[in-house]
């Protein structure tokens, strides 16, 4: 076990430590038993039509799908003063899929509370912070994302201090060895620090948070790779009063990436909620991730080769990409051609209207624009138009469906090889079904 490692597992045994003994005396008190059992399904199934949308450097006629994906959940709780727990099963896969799809353990986790507010969770689980920019669930995804690790923390008097600690391996090298290629894991990471802190004004409706995080990675091309070690640091606010909402972010990344080029990069973001009334709510914002300059944008049938010194593209982390940056998630889910990134300026607005109380129709546009220049093409990527409706069927079951358009500039289509092929389009139909099967409760 190197230094590092040693010094995470103090950090983890003190704290485990001191929450053991607070349960003691807790445990004394407790006289009735508040045993209770439960169990969850959750079943997703959302059929789509794609035409264009993700990049087709043969045959941009043949960018087209149709499919249908579904996401079944399983999860089981049980729960007693100061202990909690969860296991869940998850399938997901398309239709006619050849294997069956993928199957695996989504959560599995142990939270150990105290009557003072510490408390710790050990095991997989799903971590989701502020507006989920950076840490969150990535719901829209079928296979979601959660983390191996340890979260240990202080809940009171409106404050929220959390610590995550996360170490990943591969099984053939737990008897020796500490490579961990991040193409072959399940995890994108080796090693992951996360401090958290969040504190509510009692006397405004003010919240804001702070985060740090030290993320090492390996080299997936050498035989014995330096772990590299990339930071994060910003913060999150949001403001609150009468029928407004105003939400704030910045973010800067340093350190080095795993190929051991040095990270100066950064993002912010700013977004007003205006709701009028209980049927009409208003929304309108801007983020700025920060680009590689010049990055390499060779046009069909050639070749372009470009030195970066230093990586200046943001990286979004494990945020909820599908949230931010364009519901047809052409930024951030794959990566652009060469590897470097131009960045991103996104300014967009949307309107709700809930005619009746189970109805939502939301309708938005985006205008996307790279953040640094591009040589030989202009910065404008496209215009984006998106609808939805969401309709509460009966309890537990909800339908909705989406379209989205978007209208791709000269620029987008070199950076995403897509010649010709600049009209996209995009709609689905998805069904949501959330029933508790039972609970007990001795």
């Amino acid at each position: 076990m190197n230094r590092l490692q040693l010094y995470y597992a103090r950090i983890v045994c003190v704290a485990l430590l001191l929450i053991s003994s607070v349960m003691v005396v807790a445990q004394d008190e407790e006289k009735a038993k508040d045993n209770c059992l439960s169990l969850d399904v959750s079943l997703l199934a959302r059929g789509e039509v794609r035409d264009g949308g993700l990049s087709q450097m043969v045959d941009p006629d043949k960018d087209k799908a149709r499919f249908v994906a579904e996401r079944t959940r399983l999860t089981l709780n049980y729960s007693r003063k100061w202990l909690e727990a969860r296991v869940t099963a998850q399938h997901g896969g398309i239709w006619g899929e050849s294997g069956g799809g993928s199957f695996n353990l989504y959560e599995t986790w142990a939270k150990l509370t105290a009557p003072c507010g510490l408390f710790a969770i050990v095991g997989r689980q799903e971590l989701d912070y502020d507006d989920e920019r950076i840490l969150g669930r990535n719901d829209w995804a079928m296979a979601a994302m959660s983390h191996d690790a340890v979260k240990v923390g202080y809940e009171g008097h409106g404050h929220k201090a959390h610590l995550i600690l996360a170490y990943n391996q591969q099984a053939d090298n737990d008897d020796g060895g500490t490579v961990y290629r991040t193409t072959d894991g399940a995890k994108p990471h080796k090693s992951m620090v996360t401090a958290w802190y969040h504190y509510d004004f009692p006397s405004t409706p003010l919240g804001v948070s702070l985060m740090f995080m030290n993320m090492g990675m390996q080299s997936p091309d050498e035989e014995e790779p330096k772990t590299e070690y990339q930071q994060l640091v910003g913060g999150y606010m949001s403001w609150s009063p009468s029928k407004w909402n105003i939400e704030g972010s910045y973010y800067r990344q340093m350190g080095k990436d795993e190929f051991h080029i040095p990270i100066e990069a950064w993002m912010t973001s700013v977004k007003v909620d205006f709701k009028p009334t209980l049927k009409w709510q208003f929304t309108a914002g801007y983020d700025h991730l920060s680009g590689d300059p010049n990055p390499v944008v060779p046009m069909i049938g050639t070749m372009g080769m470009a030195l970066h010194k230093k990586v200046q593209g943001f990286c979004t982390v494990f945020g909820s990409h599908h949230k931010f940056y364009g519901a047809m998630d052409f930024f951030y889910i794959s990566a652009f051609y060469g590897g470097y990134t131009p960045g991103l300026q996104n300014l967009y607005t949307n309107v709700s209207y809930s005619p009746i109380e189970p109805l939502n129709l939301t309708a938005g546009y985006h205008y996307l624009a790279t953040a640094t220049k591009v040589s030989g093409a202009e910065r404008y990527l496209g215009n984006e138009w998106e609808f939805s409706a969401s309709y509460d069927i009966i309890k537990d079951v909800n339908l909705s469906a989406g379209y989205t358009y978007m209208h791709g500039s000269s620029t987008l289509e070199r950076m995403r090889h897509i010649e010709g092929k600049n009209k996209l389009h995009w709609g689905w139909l998805m069904l949501t079904v959330n029933p508790r099967l039972f609970t007990k409760k001795w």
